[in-house]
């Protein structure tokens, strides 16, 4: 980590566009910013709100506020913000306008234009729709819906699940009967899988990532809590909580066979985040959870056991704070994992990014986060090494 921080400064640079086609925002918007807010979560919607100055000045303050009435800062709108490391481009946010405030000001007190939306997920849960899917499993389901949304740069990036369970049209065929993106998380709740949108690699594109988290990548530039000089990290609380923890079982007749099929998965199977799993420290003195069954495979089953027991576990130890970007100097991305120091071994080491909300202002810039893993103890000693930004 460097001290000295980066020589050129964060920056920031808004794309908008009234369709798909997105491009620089002009300089009197980009001078009117006061303040953008964006949300990236693994559990909620992920949103912005852009506040912009919008005063009446000058000669032609008379024929009403700046914005208002622009297509490019209306309901609908595409924006893109992208943060500026340096010379290294990073979107934090592709998404659409979904609601608009106008706030007159008031004798001295200047006027605000705030526009808030949704990212592009927005735009495949307007239509409620009625889709077979004939023989196709739950990965070749997502190609094909996510393939209607490449007009806006998205593409897929599927990993295959643990559990294939495909049906030939004799045994029947998968119904979707709802938004695209309502049966995308519904097969990936089914599968104990995340579904979210990251956007990216360059600007006006995203990847719609359909598999378990973190998501594989290139390690994270380390967080620094309480370390002297070097810490980039403030107002960090550790909790630890493995109330949610069970264990899950069902009986299911097979139709393949007919046999009555006792199924039970007695703690996670997902990749280990620690070294000391509380599910595995628990094990025998967790709720069990009783799953429901009709006219499903064991196959089917089993998938849905393993995605009741694993989704709990991964978040037994969850550590929220917020950094000082003009320390840490890199993009903290959500989905994927991060290594923490300074918090004493019981808590050191890696864990998934649940939650980043970023705050910019001018000569502002914060990211509030949320980690979670699995247990206590890092799995290495030390600290993963950091890779340095372009």
């Amino acid at each position: 980590m460097s001290l000295f921080g980066n020589i050129l400064g964060i920056r920031v640079t808004l794309l908008l566009g009234k369709e798909a086609v997105v491009l620089p925002a002009p300089p009197g918007a980009i001078e009117a910013i006061e303040e953008i807010e964006v949300r990236q979560s693994m559990e909620k919607d992920s949103g912005f709100k852009i506040t912009l100055l919008a005063g009446r000045e000058g000669p032609l303050g008379a024929l009403g506020p700046p914005f208002v009435d622009d297509p490019r800062y209306q309901r609908g709108a595409r924006v893109v913000v992208i943060v500026w490391n340096g010379i290294q481009p990073t979107p934090i946010f592709d998404g659409v306008i979904t609601k608009t405030q106008y706030i007159p000001g008031e004798g001295a007190n200047e006027g605000k234009y705030l526009m808030l939306g949704r990212d592009l997920t927005y735009l495949m849960d307007r239509e409620q729709k009625r889709v077979q899917h004939p023989a196709l499993t739950a990965d070749l389901i997502i190609y094909k819906l996510v393939a209607q949304y490449a007009t806006y740069g998205v593409f897929p990036v599927v990993l295959s699940t643990p559990v294939q369970t495909p049906k030939t049209p004799v045994e029947g065929t998968p119904q979707q009967t709802c938004s695209d993106l309502a049966y995308m998380k519904k097969l990936a709740r089914r599968h104990g899988y995340s579904l979210f949108l990251d956007p990216g690699p360059m600007p006006g594109f995203s990847q719609l990532y359909f598999g378990p988290v973190p998501r594989p990548g290139t390690p994270q530039k380390p967080i620094s809590v309480n370390i002297g000089p070097a810490s980039d990290a403030y107002d960090v609380t550790v909790t630890h909580n493995g109330e949610a923890l069970t264990a899950a079982r069902a009986k299911v007749q097979d139709r393949a066979t007919g046999q009555i099929v006792a199924l039970e998965i007695p703690l996670a199977t997902g990749t280990p985040q620690s070294a000391l799993s509380e599910a595995l420290t628990q094990m025998g003195n967790t709720k069990t959870k009783e799953l429901e069954t009709s006219g499903e495979s064991a196959v089917e089953v089993l998938a849905r056991l393993l995605a009741a027991v694993n989704k709990p576990a991964e978040k037994v130890i969850e550590v929220s704070g917020t950094i000082d970007n003009t320390r840490y100097n890199a993009v903290l991305k959500p989905y994927y994992a991060v290594d923490i120091r300074g918090l004493g071994m019981i808590y050191n080491g890696s864990y998934t990014v649940a939650e980043v909300r970023h705050s910019l202002k001018p000569g502002s810039y914060n990211q509030t986060f949320t980690l979670q893993r699995d247990g206590l103890y890092p799995i290495l000693p030390v600290v993963a090494p950091e890779v340095s930004p372009i």
